[in-house]
């Protein structure tokens, strides 16, 4: 069982004019995600000039980012989630009807398999933070 769900999107043939200003894409992303009941604790994104937007979304459930080249029709988007599996890959469905790409090549990695297969959570550190914390 993974901590989380790290989910890495190529989107292709994408419309140049919702990929070159920020002003088209955030409004876009963040619909979507609240949509998807994801709890937004604060968004970043960055204008470039002529065109193009790299874009950060931190959730509570960990971030979603997005970075454009509009002169390629293509938008490399990042969703990692330690909450539901399906919600994040309905999120990534619902991010790729909007936009519409020609092409998707859908990466998914389930993230931290290997610390709870090692026994960490079983671990006598994880034990004295847990109870210093007061979440054992």
């Amino acid at each position: 069982m993974a901590i989380g769900i790290h989910i890495l999107g190529e989107l292709y043939g994408v419309d140049h004019r919702t990929l070159s200003r920020v002003e088209n894409l955030e409004p876009l992303l963040l619909k979507i995600l609240r949509d998807h009941d994801f709890k937004i604790l604060t968004s970043s994104f960055h204008q470039f000039h002529p065109f193009g937007v790299t874009g950060f979304v931190l959730l509570t459930e960990s971030h979603v980012s997005v970075h454009t080249w509009p002169e390629e029709s293509y938008i490399a988007l990042d969703i990692f989630s330690c909450s539901s599996e399906e919600q994040a890959l309905r999120a990534f469905e619902a991010i790729c009807k909007e936009l519409a790409p020609a092409e998707v090549d859908r990466k998914i990695i389930d993230r931290g398999i290997s610390w709870r297969s090692l026994g960490v959570f079983s671990s006598p550190s994880y034990e004295a933070v847990s109870e210093a914390y007061g979440t054992s």
